[in-house]
């Protein structure tokens, strides 16, 4: 068994991860390990569990806190890893085995000493090691205060690391992945600012180099009254003077003033790099990065998957069996592939990853995630990506087929999917979309799921994977109807999972109570706009035509649940045959569900949303703005009927 301290504080056993509950257990627990083999005196250990102001009766109280853990440590089966009571404090002896922080050190100390050319693929695998927000699940104001930082600093000075190897290598473009998000964390971090800098200008950005040089100097003005360090001044007129400060990794040179660049668009996707043993996994997709930057991808080590993944047994086995056989099972000879489609946040990319890790060791030249869509919403175009693949796996002279899984991520139209089955890299495929897919189905075959909400007991099962067994344990009742205040719904389960791991002290039904009065408006994270329900559902109507994302909500909104094509043609004022090929077209999208046959529902998360929109823009529906659509061979976009008109409703 080992700890995992570098994100929520957990126990795990190589293939399951316990999440352990925050309670005054867990952070003596996290107060012993942040100081492994060291004795951490009792009033420092009452400080750290009860607050620097603790109640007379802690000394007594911190025995009986040891004496939990222990207890815990036994129903864990590590029991071993004993709290060792000594004079004045206690202590827990651990190592590299039994510890991810003494395990990042060692590989940042190996690092150091190594001159194989492997110190950058050392630092990686110690920075793969961070695992998410640093003791998330722990109360403890004065760990978060004193320890924290100085554990954070220690990334820090590793990533600092990384971002020169790659700098020093040429490899500009992978910097830029950590740069721009490190940068946005730590704004005031002159160092990652001249590396961002200077990766910028490297790769033939010379611009967008000036504007970041800018937004720090303006920083460090405003913000402390200092200007920037000489380093940094001294690389702005370099910029200014178009001097040369290197070479990419591709050959093409730096930018100079008054020129052109060599440097070729970043590629989107890249595969990560892998011990020889496993094969690569896939890239993650890229943060969203500023309006004016287009979002980057290059090799990254591939984060864990969320924890507590639940239900989809009979997708899971379905999707396990297909990609593990060496034809599909329609016998075209064709890479075997999958359609998962479904409603905003329903778990689909989540389904995707999870399968492909199971299936990884079948693919001896890896898997790879390919987003088809960018960050603003944008199709990519289908040559984009292929081209992209092509550098990913080059295929050498006379290779045969490649054998990669690919997991083609938020598709928005099947041209977009179909050169890159044809693909010769491709040996199977996973292809995640909103959209139904059926053109694609019907000229390639394939296997569909459609995805749903979760099932009440598997809706458990979850919240139990990321609260703990004993959060659920002290209200054994409140967990179904937390669960249907989330409408069962995996995206809005795991934000409010989140915000109850961060608030120990919220009752489960208190915070079930308080979500029902707008379901929708309140699964949001304030520290993460990609987590939050509102947004995705926005998101996915900004990609409809304006008249069909007015047409959801004004049925999503109605009292009729569920509704027949009559009752939608009364709605919207519709002939009933153009009112059902409306429907069709939100079934489609994933935005309504079908029971019986001709009864239509939404979600009822959908409907909330559609009710909030109507409150916000009372009279009217909400003025959308119109989406980028695909546009295929011919330049149509895809709202047409096969005769080339369009439906009235959506003229």
């Amino acid at each position: 068994m080992r700890f995992q301290l570098l994100g929520p504080l957990s126990v795990t056993d190589g293939r399951d991860v316990v999440v352990l509950p925050p309670s005054k257990p867990t952070a003596l627990l996290a107060a012993l390990l942040v100081r492994p083999g060291s004795v951490v005196p009792a009033d420092r250990l009452r400080d750290f569990v009860w607050g620097e102001e603790h109640p007379a009766t802690a000394k007594t109280a911190l025995q009986s806190c040891v004496l939990r853990l222990r207890r815990l440590f036994a129903k864990y089966g590590i029991e071993h890893q004993a709290v060792v009571a000594v004079a004045g404090g206690y202590r827990i002896d651990a190592d590299a085995d039994t510890l991810d922080l003494l395990h990042f050190r060692q590989l940042v100390e190996r690092a150091g000493a190594r001159d194989d050319g492997s110190e950058l693929y050392t630092l990686r695998s110690a920075l793969a090691l961070w695992q998410g927000g640093l003791l998330a699940n722990v109360p403890s104001d004065l760990l978060h205060r004193d320890e924290v930082p100085r554990l954070a600093e220690e990334r820090l000075r590793v990533l600092e690391r990384v971002c020169d190897i790659e700098l020093e290598q040429g490899r500009c473009r992978e910097a830029l992945v950590d740069l721009w998000e490190v940068t946005r964390v730590y704004p005031a971090h002159e160092r990652f600012a001249e590396q961002l800098v200077e990766a910028l200008y490297r790769t033939g950005r010379q611009t967008e180099a000036l504007a970041e040089y800018r937004r720090i100097k303006e920083h460090l003005r405003e913000r402390l009254g200092v200007d920037p360090r000489a380093e940094l001044q001294r690389l702005e007129l370099a910029i200014l003077r178009g001097e040369e400060l290197g070479r990419d990794a591709g050959g093409g040179t730096a930018r100079r003033a008054g020129g052109s660049t060599a440097a070729t668009a970043p590629p989107a996707l890249a595969p990560v790099a892998a011990p020889a043993s496993a094969p690569a996994l896939m890239a993650p997709v890229p943060h969203p990065q500023p309006a004016a930057v287009p979002p980057v991808a290059g090799p990254r080590a591939l984060p864990d998957t969320a924890p507590g993944f639940t239900g989809r047994e009979y997708e899971v086995d379905s999707l396990v069996r297909l990609l593990r056989s060496d034809r599909p099972e329609d016998g075209s000879g064709r890479a075997p592939f999958a359609v998962l489609s479904g409603a905003p946040g329903i778990g689909k990319t989540a389904l995707a990853l999870h399968v492909a890790r199971l299936v990884s060791g079948r693919f001896p030249d890896g898997c790879l995630l390919v987003p088809l869509t960018r960050a603003d919403g944008t199709p990519r175009p289908a040559e984009e990506a292929a081209e992209e693949l092509r550098r990913a796996l080059p295929a050498g002279p006379g290779a045969g087929r490649a054998r990669a899984l690919l997991v083609l991520d938020d598709a928005v139209h099947p041209d977009q999917v179909r050169p890159l089955l044809a693909a010769p890299v491709c040996g199977a495929a996973i292809v995640t979309s909103r959209m139904g897919l059926a053109a694609l189905v019907a000229t390639h075959g394939g296997t569909v799921h459609r995805l749903g909400a979760l099932a009440p007991e598997r809706s458990r099962e979850l919240l139990t994977a990321v609260l703990g067994r004993e959060r659920l344990a002290a209200e054994p009742d409140a967990a179904l109807p937390l669960a249907d205040a989330c409408g069962h719904h995996p995206l809005a389960l795991r934000i409010a999972a989140a915000r109850l791991l961060t608030r120990p002290r919220l009752r489960l039904a208190d915070y079930a109570d308080w979500l029902r009065h707008d379901p929708v408006g309140r699964l949001s994270l304030a520290d993460d706009p990609r987590m939050s329900v509102p947004q995705r559902f926005d998101e996915a109507l900004r990609r409809l035509p304006p008249a069909l994302a007015k047409a959801h909500l004004r049925l999503a909104a109605s009292p009729h649940d569920p509704f027949t094509a009559a009752v939608a043609a009364g709605l919207l004022g519709l002939p009933e045959d153009t009112a059902e090929q409306v429907i069709e077209r939100l079934l489609d999208a994933g935005l309504l569900e079908e029971g019986q046959p001709g009864a239509f529902w939404a979600h009822e998360l959908l409907r909330a949303h559609a009710r909030r929109a109507a409150d916000a823009a009372p009279g009217r529906s909400p003025a959308l703005p119109r989406p980028p659509r695909y546009r295929g061979h011919d330049g149509a976009g895809d709202t047409q009927r096969r005769d080339g008109t369009r439906p009235p409703a959506l003229r």
